[in-house]
């Protein structure tokens, strides 16, 4: 008898958990928020996005060591995208589908246009259930122009910001006289082409540009032919915003070829570029241009950078990704609440003290994030320049800084805001 009223009960229990209220809790977890992480996570673009996602998870623990996000833990789930659009939008319905409302991205551009479209569909579609897309690296210039969205935030400066600051440095800089422009055949190689060409017409009209590359996106494994041609054309100096292994891979044939030349750049400091860079021997002939460095005399990023490097073996790619968590973080914490809707508002016209010292502020009008930037070069080492790089013996050296207000560029973005 004892065994057949255990098994009436046992045999009731899906009735009965629904109406007693004791449910299993969903895999999300009612103690943990969670930010879907998507960028490349195998292929030509893994060495970035394994970083990138140790980065955030790095400081998804510093967040959560002082006790997280209105009391849950923050954590960060990787979703493989492959670099590519498609795949993106397939890891964003899984992360959407196990309950993940935040999301963030940053290689490339051509991944964020759809994310960013994705996002704006999909929430007009799916009213209580919306996602906010932060975008950490993707700076094609679109994004906050005409192609902008209240559902995306973006932290980097775009791409048109960056050369602006670029071309400001080398214009005042006479020994470049003959120039030649290198970058991956995307969107945005196609901006820094553009741009590059532009507003060295009108800052430097005296050089002459003696080559115009571009390339596929991630797909080079050998960049000789590239690096003979740029030999040949008498170039001092070049422009290129290639990052990742197509960064490191072209400074590797430039080493191989002897290839003497300036080097103007956006994401030099990435994976394997500063042991390419010490190879090639041109020390402090690279510039960088980007939203801070290592070396930068400010106490608070200097303990972080110290605590990063002591746990993984690299230093911060991304000053501006842990801009965007912080952010996000006061963001919920302002609205006391885990609604997308009352974050994205509060972290419109944010204003915030950027990582490596400064104000830094979210403008309304394109969602595009100003903070102060800097020129730095790299190579030997000063006394006051504590941080090596990949173990190469060289670091990162401020040329110049400008400050958020200097940077700031007019937008086209007319956004369409939720009613």
């Amino acid at each position: 008898m004892r065994y057949l009223g255990a098994l009436r009960i046992w045999l009731l229990l899906p009735v009965l958990v629904p109406v007693l209220g004791l449910v299993p809790a969903p895999a999300c977890g009612q103690d943990t928020f969670k930010i879907a992480y998507i960028d490349p996570l195998s292929g030509g673009g893994a060495s970035i996005g394994e970083v990138g996602l140790k980065t955030f998870q790095f400081l998804a623990e510093e967040i959560n060591a002082k006790g997280g996000v209105l009391g849950k833990k923050l954590e960060i789930v990787g979703y493989d995208n492959k670099i590519n659009p498609q795949e993106s939008l397939v890891q964003i319905q899984k992360a959407l589908d196990a309950g993940i409302r935040i999301v963030t991205q940053g290689n490339g551009s051509s991944v964020a246009a759809a994310i960013s479209d994705f996002a704006a569909k999909y929430n007009e579609r799916n009213p209580g259930k919306e996602f906010i897309y932060l975008n950490y690296a993707a700076v094609d210039p679109v994004l906050t122009n005409d192609k902008c969205s209240y559902w995306h935030f973006r932290w980097d400066a775009n791409s048109d910001i960056k050369m602006a600051a670029l071309t400001d440095h080398m214009k005042t800089r006479p020994n470049i006289k003959k120039l030649y422009l290198i970058n991956q055949d995307y969107s945005f190689g196609q901006s820094v082409r553009a741009e590059g060409r532009k507003m060295l017409g009108a800052k430097r009209p005296d050089i002459q540009i003696v080559g115009d590359e571009l390339h596929p996106l991630l797909k080079i494994t050998d960049f000789a032919p590239y690096v003979a041609k740029i030999k040949a054309s008498g170039a001092d100096s070049v422009i290129t915003g290639n990052w990742g292994q197509d960064f490191a891979l072209l400074l590797k044939a430039a080493a191989d070829a002897g290839l003497q030349v300036d080097w103007y750049t956006y994401y030099a400091a990435g994976t394997g570029g500063p042991t390419a860079i010490k190879q090639s021997g041109v020390n402090h002939r690279v510039f960088q241009v980007s939203e801070g460095l290592a070396n930068i005399p400010h106490k608070a990023s200097e303990d972080f950078e110290k605590a990063l490097r002591a746990k993984y073996d690299f230093g911060l790619f991304y000053p501006r990704a842990v801009n965007e968590i912080r952010m996000l973080v006061a963001a919920i914490n302002e609205a006391k609440s885990f609604d997308v809707p009352k974050i994205a508002a509060k972290l419109e016209a944010m204003k915030f003290d950027v990582f490596n010292g400064g104000e830094g502020f979210m403008r309304k009008e394109d969602h595009q994030f100003f903070q102060p930037l800097y020129i730095s070069s790299f190579g030997e080492r000063g006394d006051k320049e504590p941080f090596d790089e990949e173990k190469t013996g060289w670091g990162w050296r401020i040329v110049t800084k400008l400050d958020a207000a200097n940077t700031v560029l007019p937008t086209t973005c007319k956004m369409d805001r939720p009613s």
